[in-house]
């Protein structure tokens, strides 16, 4: 084979090249790459202008492909650049992705089993992932391609710690998780059930929280999660994920108490090793709102109540204790608990300082007026040996406040009666509006009380005492002050029906209790309905009554009972009463007049005591220390009555002394009382009106106003100088004076003689005065027979009349002058009637005087039997 230019060519040939140009310095390369860059260009020119090879057919070698090298360094970069968004900024935004996305929706939060050291439960429930719960559109989608890729995550075992930073980062617990398996993608629903151990934290640091959170303090909570845990994502480590995670619960963020229902209260009598104790039934119905289901062991608490400061100790009341307690997912909670209460401290019954009340008065004045009550419960040992000990560690050290819900027990009182009542007026020196001027009512009370169905225990009331008020057809009449103690007595009734609860018969005498009338518009309503009505008045009472009880736990004082009873009051007078012409009040009364006498005289006045027999037509009796009646005449005051120390008995009462002072002239009735005494003495019908008023009852000025507007008015009754006598009363209702055919008599004219020859008469007087006489200073008089004028008498020498005899005869006048009217009818009736008896008509104007008192009266008497003698 020969070159180009014509010199052969072996194999050896290119050798010597080599090693020429392998020693050929650098710098000498000029002309072979001068000459290499002419030969590739030559080659680039052919191969432009020759056809590839596949067209042409010839077997020249194909040229090396380029496009997988270029797709390679494509996907290096796609993932330099991925590790770059993932290692710088994916975590974060994946944080934030995660946190935004996934849901859990727990179904079941079970507790296995309590264990020593804490609590292994099992949890159930959903993780969701939902894109669409992110707000920002950058993090979604950054978010949703992450996952995509992923597809799923598995958790390692790990270990959670829960604290509290504002709380000098306390310990709440710590939780023991297995490994998850969990579908990140959008949309994945992974379903959860595994078991985790729960540990408690620092006792004393959840002890100061609790005591935060149930006195109202813990406004918000800031509560920490971490954790370290190993990820991986297939078969690829993902490392030891630390996460950290916080949540503020704040105002209705942070869970509450439960709600709670007390169905069923029972307090009954109990055994004790000690003795006889009271033991409570309580049957609640606790809200759970919480997918939880576990078994709470049988627990102990101690019951306890505030003391009397807010700094002091809580006073235990009661030990409680639970039997095993169910709890399943979202359903209520039944929950009995049996309390002990072996014995009464006595700083809860012993008042407070500068108070009445006692700590137990604060709590059962709360709950019988419908109040909530509040107890303390506190942790205390456990009944149960399977209780891990540190669940009794951490309930003892948190007292939770537990609020009692009041009842309102309605009318306790089912039957309140008085009996053998007994009304006093306030002593007249007593200063107005004061205690001591208040009436006084003193009755045997008799009150069926209505026990509530929760006392189920023996009970017996030995004192009660109570503050009323009395009301009257719904408005307040007054208040019945009855803050003395009074001795009591009780007896249980037991239920007829089992409808019927039971009820205890209480009996207690109560003496002179005040009562303070606020309304005398009302009470003279009730005064009227009971004088005028015919018929009794019902009148409310409602107090609030303290008992002295003895029950299994000893003597104490219940306060403040609400009480509520009707207490029906007789009339005044039976029948129809006063509102019936026919049958006044005097008609029951009864009064009758003696023993009459002058005790002082004035000119223009006299002061008179008498005696005076009356009937008590009611069924209560009075005491009246002191009462001073206006006397009146058709509205004419003429004077006033006293009473003093009077003893109204039941029925008939007698010799009640009176003083009366007749003194028309000072209130410028001279005229009227002339005329209502010349009327009386004519034996014409007269009236008398009594009318208190506020001066009546100084004390009570009140109620003498109230009874200022009922006039009682009645016939001016007979004077007698003798008492009537007690073994036969009047019985007549139709003369309630002095039955009596000669009632229609004149009162003081007994008999008349006229004698012809002397031309003179002679009167048989009977004095209305039992002890002091009575002169007749002046007669002007005038005798007629059927209107024709018999005679008349003209006579001014005073002449004593004295009181009447034992035998009652009377005082025969000395022989008055009578000057006839001769030759007159009358006249000659006169002589006809010789040796007889004439009925004759008289009418006179007569002086009368009484030590310095003198009046001057007019008489008119009719059908006056004068005897005619020579």
């Amino acid at each position: 084979m020969a070159s180009t230019d014509g010199q052969p060519l072996t194999q050896r040939d290119p050798e010597p090249d080599i090693e020429a140009s392998e020693r050929t310095p650098l710098i000498s390369r000029s002309s072979n790459e001068q000459r290499d860059a002419e030969t590739g260009e030559a080659q680039r020119e052919r191969s432009a202008q020759s056809p590839p090879r596949s067209l042409s057919g010839g077997d020249e070698k194909p040229a090396k492909r380029r496009w997988p090298s270029l797709l390679a360094l494509l996907l290096l970069c796609i993932l330099a650049i991925t590790i770059m968004v993932f290692a710088f900024i994916a975590p974060s935004v994946v944080e934030q992705y995660a946190q935004q996305a996934i849901t859990f929706e727990p179904e079941s939060l079970s507790i296995d089993s309590f264990t020593s050291s804490g609590v292994r439960a099992r949890i159930q429930g959903d993780l969701v992932m939902d894109a669409s719960r992110v707000d920002k559109k950058f993090v979604r989608d950054l978010g949703r391609f992450g996952t995509w890729i992923a597809r799923e995550v598995e958790s390692g075992r790990s270990f959670v710690e829960v604290s509290l930073p504002e709380y000098g980062n306390v310990l709440l617990g710590t939780a023991q998780v297995p490994p998850i398996k969990v579908g990140i993608q959008n949309g994945d629903i992974t379903h959860v059930d595994f078991v985790s151990d729960l540990h408690p934290g620092d006792v004393d640091g959840i002890r100061r929280i609790a005591h935060d959170y149930l006195n109202g303090r813990l406004g918000q909570l800031r509560v920490l999660g971490e954790a370290n845990v190993p990820l991986k994502s297939g078969l690829f480590s993902l490392g030891k994920q630390s996460i950290r995670q916080e949540m503020l619960f704040a105002n209705e963020d942070v869970p509450k108490l439960p709600s709670y229902k007390i169905k069923k209260l029972n307090f009954r009598e109990e055994a004790l090793p000690s003795g006889r104790g009271m033991a409570a039934d309580v049957a609640l119905v606790v809200k759970n709102d919480y997918p939880v289901d576990f078994t709470i062991p049988p627990l102990g608490f101690a019951i306890k109540v505030a003391g009397c400061n807010k700094n002091d100790p809580y006073i235990m009341l009661a030990d409680a204790l639970t039997h095993d307690l169910y709890i399943h997912p979202k359903q209520d909670v039944e929950l009995n608990v049996t309390g002990n209460v072996r014995r009464l401290p006595d700083t809860l019954t012993e008042a407070c300082p500068g108070s009445h009340e006692s700590p137990l008065d604060a709590i059962l004045g709360k709950y019988l007026h419908g109040k909530d009550a509040k107890l303390y419960v506190q942790g205390s040992d456990s009944p149960s040996q399977d209780t891990p000990q540190w669940i009794t560690d951490i309930i003892s050290s948190i007292t939770v406040p537990v609020a009692l819900p009041g009842r309102t027990f309605g009318s306790l009182i089912k039957n309140f009666t008085l009996a053998d009542t007994h009304f006093s007026l306030p002593d007249p020196f007593a200063s107005p509006n004061t205690p001591a001027s208040n009436p006084r009512i003193s009755a045997k009370v008799q009150a069926i009380v209505a026990l509530p169905e929760e006392m189920n225990f023996n009970i017996s009331v030995s004192r009660v005492r109570a503050d009323a008020d009395v009301y009257y057809k719904g408005k307040k009449l007054g208040k019945l002050d009855l803050h003395q103690w009074q001795k009591a007595s009780s007896d249980r009734i037991e239920p007829i029906s089992e409808s019927d609860g039971p009820t205890l018969m209480v009996e207690s005498l109560v003496r002179n209790a005040p009562l303070n009338i606020t309304d005398e518009d009302l009470f003279t309503d009730v005064l009227q309905a009971m004088l005028f009505g015919g018929r009794g008045v019902m009148l409310q009472v409602k107090a609030e009554v303290d008992v002295e009880t003895e029950t299994a736990l000893g003597a104490f004082v219940i306060r403040k009972i609400p009480a509520e009873g009707q207490v029906p009051v007789q009339p005044i007078t039976p029948g129809s009463g006063i509102s019936d012409p026919n049958n006044p009040i005097i008609t029951h009364l009864k009064p009758k007049i003696f023993n009459l006498a002058i005790l002082d005289t004035a000119p223009h006045s006299l002061t008179l005591s008498a005696l005076v027999n009356l009937t008590n037509p009611t069924k209560y009796t009075a005491t009246v220390p002191y009462i001073d009646i206006n006397i009146l005449t058709n509205g004419t005051l003429l004077g006033h009555a006293t009473v003093r120390n009077l003893e109204m008995g039941l029925g008939h009462n007698a010799f009640i002394p009176v003083t009366a002072v007749w003194e028309p002239y000072a209130s410028n009735n001279g005229a009227t009382g002339r005329e209502l005494l010349s009327q009386y003495i004519s034996g014409l019908n007269t009236t008398l009106t009594l009318q208190t008023s506020a001066a009546s009852i100084p004390s009570l000025p009140s109620l003498g106003r109230a009874l200022s507007k009922f006039n009682v008015t009645f016939p001016t009754p007979r004077l007698g100088s003798t008492p009537p006598s007690h073994d036969h009363p009047p019985h007549d209702p139709a003369d309630p004076v002095e039955p009596g055919k000669d009632d229609q008599k004149p009162h003081f004219i007994k008999d008349a003689t006229m004698h012809l020859i002397t031309s003179t008469a002679t009167f048989t007087l009977l004095s209305p005065l039992s002890h002091n006489t009575l002169f007749i200073t002046s007669i002007n008089a005038t005798a007629f027979y059927h209107d024709e004028v018999v005679g008349t008498i003209l006579y001014d020498l005073p002449f004593a009349v004295p009181p009447v005899d034992s035998h009652g005869e009377g005082i025969v006048t000395p022989r008055l002058p009578v000057d006839w009217n001769l030759g007159s009818v009358g006249f000659e009736a006169v002589k006809g009637a010789l040796g007889g008896t004439l009925k004759l008509k008289a009418e006179a104007d007569v002086g009368v005087k009484v030590g310095r008192w003198g009046e001057e009266v007019w008489f008119r008497g009719g059908e006056i039997g004068a005897k005619v003698r020579l």
